[in-house]
């Protein structure tokens, strides 16, 4: 290669770096920021990374550090709850457990001769699996069969109660906190004691319902694994009751789950917003029905006598035709309400009218309302 050669490489070299450095010194047009603004944002919206804080991700996913309010839940954790039905839809709940923890307070003071408390924390909608897999263990849980709506329910007694409640049954010293052996089974002296107590707690149940209802809660097994106690389909909502039990130093917390198909039978009387008379009855609406009831005027038959006949015989009648009747003076007549037998009687005369003397009410007679 000539030295010539090699001097104009070294001018084409320059002169292109030169071009270069005053590309990068001029501005760009306004059409070029029109027609390549569009890429140039996107390219650097693609090339920034935005990273949130623990605020942020805990904003989103709605817990905020807080207890969680059934009422304020937001983010994620609201899209979840919002397939659950909430209890306040039910409204006469509030008004069934708050008589039913003042019944229980006095049932399981008669029952440990104790200062028995029982007072509700609060009462939420959760879905059945969640619940299973929030239990703190160990515990037992007492399911019970509900008999007239053929459905189930769920008592959870953590272990403090149990331990409690056996402290208090046995004689152990008042003041002194209960001792807790851990990493053992329940023994079966504590399973019949804490049956004992369901007993108690499921007959204030029957008569907390019995209002709306006429219901029987009847216990129909313990257990100590959740996998055991399963009553629904993880999916299926359920309702929630927290207790507290206290007895002076002592005491515990227990859980009742009653899943919304359990409550579907009652559902139109839980409905109510108040208790009124007989859960909605109209004593005066009652009593202007009955008055107006026995105001009515009915027809009554008076049956001679009866006989059977062909249709050809009947087809065969013809004006002036003369029919038999069996019946005496003194023969016995059956008197019948829209075909209904209602008494008997015999026919006589009252003046100038053929009149009916009642002997006999069959209505009374046979039992009947």
């Amino acid at each position: 290669m000539s030295d010539e050669e090699e001097i104009d490489d070294d001018a084409v070299a320059a002169e292109w770096a030169a071009m270069a450095e005053e590309g990068e010194d001029e501005e760009p047009s306004d059409g070029d920021l029109v027609d390549g603004g569009e890429d140039d944002m996107a390219a650097a919206m693609a090339g920034t990374d935005r990273v949130l804080d623990q605020t942020e991700i805990d904003s989103l996913l709605g817990f905020d550090g807080e207890d969680d309010d059934v009422g304020s839940k937001s983010g994620i954790q609201a899209l979840i709850s919002s397939g659950l039905v909430a209890y306040e839809r039910l409204p006469m709940l509030d008004i069934i457990f708050d008589r039913y923890v003042r019944m229980m307070s006095t049932s399981l003071r008669n029952f440990t001769s104790d200062n028995f408390e029982v007072s509700i924390d609060n009462m939420t909608s959760i879905r059945f699996g969640d619940y299973l897999n929030s239990i703190p263990l160990p515990a037992m849980l007492a399911v019970f069969h509900v008999e007239e709506w053929d459905n189930y329910g769920l008592i959870t007694i953590d272990s403090n109660l149990i331990y409690s409640i056996v402290d208090a049954l046995l004689g152990g010293r008042r003041g002194t906190a209960p001792m807790r052996i851990e990493g053992r089974p329940y023994t079966t002296i504590e399973h019949t004691l804490v049956q004992e107590m369901l007993s108690v707690m499921l007959k204030d149940l029957c008569d907390a319902f019995e209002p709306i209802s006429k219901v029987t809660f009847k216990l129909d097994r313990l257990e100590t694994n959740p996998r055991f106690a399963t009553i629904a389909q993880p999916t299926n909502a359920a309702l929630l009751i927290k207790m507290r039990a206290d007895m002076e130093d002592r005491g515990g917390r227990m859980e009742l789950v009653l899943p919304y198909a359990t409550l579907e039978p009652v559902r139109e009387l839980l409905l109510q917003r108040f208790m009124g008379e007989k859960f909605g009855r109209d004593s005066i609406w009652e009593t202007h029905l009955v008055r107006e009831l026995f105001n009515t005027d009915v027809n009554l038959e008076v049956i001679l006598d009866e006989h059977s006949m062909t249709l050809g015989e009947v087809l065969g009648m013809e004006v002036g035709q003369t029919l038999m009747l069996g019946a005496q003076a003194e023969s016995e007549v059956e008197v019948r309400c829209g075909g209904i037998p209602m008494m008997t009687g015999r026919v006589g005369k009252l003046g100038q009218h053929v009149a009916i003397k009642i002997e006999k009410d069959l209505k009374k007679n046979s039992g009947a309302v």
